[in-house]
């Protein structure tokens, strides 16, 4: 196995349509593109975080023995710091992008939910200053 590959977090997100996953995330939060083998599946990074966008008709899309097919959304999440919410929140609603709350505020810092073209969600989170 490559090392790069090795050094990497990965995560899989079950997606309804590929391409417009890719552009979701290269676009708007900073990832790029590693492989391209839409519609079926894709392969985006960012840092050490490797995320595996897979559609409908890839290999982890296929049904489980009981007949449960995957999909996306839920709330699991791939979770982002940021330097100034705010600032975010404001570029990536004006680009039109879906949120599911509002930004909350707790000890550790503040943080609000991002959905992806097909539901799944994103973290972004600012950090507490500390003092």
């Amino acid at each position: 196995m490559p090392s790069d590959l090795t050094e990497m977090v990965s995560v899989r997100y079950m997606v309804d349509d590929v391409d417009a996953a890719i552009d979701f995330y290269t676009k708007h939060l900073g990832f790029t593109l590693r492989m391209n083998a839409a519609p079926a599946f894709a392969d985006v990074a960012r840092g050490r975080l490797r995320l595996l966008l897979s559609g409908p008709s890839s290999s982890a899309g296929r049904p489980m023995p009981d007949g449960t097919v995957p999909a996306p959304g839920g709330w699991n999440r791939i979770h982002l710091i940021v330097g100034d919410i705010a600032a975010e929140v404001e570029r990536l609603r004006a680009a039109g992008l879906t949120f599911r709350n509002d930004v909350v505020t707790g000890p550790g810092g503040q943080q609000i939910l991002l959905e992806d073209p097909s539901g799944n969600v994103v973290e972004l989170f600012q950090p507490a200053a500390e003092n």
